[in-house]
């Protein structure tokens, strides 16, 4: 988030050197605007692969593999649980019955039941679905795994794909993903740099979507910020700091333009989502889910690369200081049918269809999934705990072929039956789709770890 007027330097008169390092670490509004431009006018190199744009709808806290989208109806009660499934328009494939829309168009999607990672900590297993890797990854405790936090799976995209508009490569709607009060590792650039971190965007009912890292604290405005010649004359001050003086001009000239972009009214109706009608508003539900796909399917539209859609920056239910994520230890079913289901059933075929209907989804790769799976049985609480050994995604768009299975599970869901699946594999298949070659991942030293799964084509 931009630090300005938020560190009590309150002009560039005043400003600290530690201030002036803070506000160069900032995402949007960091020091890398030489590199920006470069890329920009260079042009990147394009991509053959079938999908231009990937939408990651991350569903944070874990969804039971049980209550979605791998239904166990010959468990024993313990085990299924209470829900029944229901018949999909694909014969052989079944779902969950909370997921009706859905059921009517698995034809456009694929699931992989056999999917498993290597940690049951939210804060490790959320770094390894969003990397690929667990090296870096911060348990609940603060241990660290060996290594160098790896970039996020969109963050390489942003890399391979380059600056070609005058949006960001890679968006993500929603907050930092916390694991109690902790953010997790694996959401940024890494090694790449801040420069394919990606832009957030968060929705509140009430305002819509707002950009944090462009939020201007009460005292200040735009005109003040732009001064430049004010901020030129303190800066001409700093000369002996030759260091300090090339970052602080490249931050003002990158913030001029993240401010341009923020009031340029081009950009500005990307974000606002009343400029679509009611009946499509309504389509999608109005939660900020449901909102938060809407606006996924039009930055698809301007060619953004990578949008990740997270369902909730915590992992927790509100009743636990969180915000209504998937980590279900209690109360499993009746969150489920309330609320998790409905949202997640409504806003999901609603943007796989408005892709379909606009064009787009062969062209824009679908993924839908969390960080881990449920324990199959059940505890006393009605709800299910962590489990990483076995667990469910959905795959659509992006040159997949849809109405398939991709591996199985046991009869509990418990462990994959065949064709194990790791989240490693999933940012293979990324890569596969949007035409990064292994070439081009080993040249910035990101080949990943997994291999493509070759089923989903």
């Amino acid at each position: 988030m931009l630090f300005v007027g938020q560190q009590r330097q309150r002009t560039c008169q005043t400003l600290t050197r530690r201030a002036f390092l803070q506000a160069g670490g900032s995402t949007v509004l960091g020091l890398s605007l030489a590199d920006l431009l470069r890329f920009r006018a260079a042009g990147a190199s394009g991509m053959a692969g079938s999908a231009k744009s990937v939408v990651l709808l991350w569903l944070w806290g874990g969804p039971s593999q049980l209550d979605t989208w791998d239904p166990k109806p010959d468990a024993p009660l313990e085990y299924r649980g209470l829900f029944s499934p229901i018949a999909t328009n694909v014969p052989g494939i079944r779902i969950c019955e909370l997921f009706p829309q859905l059921a009517r168009s698995a034809d456009h999607f694929s699931i992989i039941r056999s999917l498993h990672t290597g940690s049951n900590d939210h804060g490790v297993a959320g770094t390894i679905g969003l990397t690929g890797s667990s090296t870096g990854g911060v348990d609940l405790g603060g241990k660290s795994a060996n290594g160098t936090t790896r970039p996020a799976t969109g963050s390489v995209v942003a890399r391979v794909r380059g600056f070609k508009s005058s949006l960001p490569p890679f968006m993500v709607v929603g907050g930092r993903l916390h694991q109690g009060r902790k953010a997790i590792a694996g959401e940024g650039g890494g090694a790449l740099g801040a420069l394919y971190d990606p832009f957030r965007l968060e929705y509140e009912a009430e305002q819509g979507f707002k950009i944090p890292a462009l939020q201007l604290p009460a005292d200040l405005t735009p005109d003040r910020l732009g001064d430049r010649r004010r901020l030129m004359q303190a800066l001409d001050s700093l000369e002996k700091h030759t260091e300090l003086l090339r970052s602080a001009r490249a931050i003002e000239e990158y913030r001029a333009q993240a401010f341009a972009m923020l009031t340029a009214p081009s950009a500005r109706r990307i974000f606002d989502l009343s400029r679509e009608s009611e009946t499509v508003r309504d389509r999608y539900g109005q939660t900020r889910f449901g909102q938060s796909c809407l606006l996924a399917r039009r930055l698809v539209q301007q060619g953004v690369p990578f949008v990740q859609v997270n369902w909730s920056d915590h992992v927790e239910a509100e009743e636990d200081s969180g915000d209504g994520g998937w980590d279900h230890h209690y109360r499993n079913f009746q969150i489920m049918q309330d609320r998790q289901a409905p949202w997640l059933d409504q806003a999901l075929s609603a943007l796989l269809a408005d892709l379909q209907e606009r064009g787009l989804l062969a062209r824009t790769l679908v993924l839908v999934m969390g960080e881990f799976g449920r324990t199959p049985k059940i505890n006393d609480k009605a709800g299910r705990e962590h489990w990483e050994k076995c667990y469910s995604g959905l795959v659509a768009g992006g040159g997949i072929r849809g109405g398939r299975i991709i591996g199985s599970s046991d009869g509990r869901a418990e462990h994959p039956h065949d064709n194990p699946v790791t989240p490693a594999d999933v940012a293979a298949t990324v890569h596969h789709c949007v035409g990064i070659t292994s070439e081009q991942a080993a040249t910035i030293g990101l080949s990943p770890n997994g291999k493509v799964i070759g089923e989903l084509f």
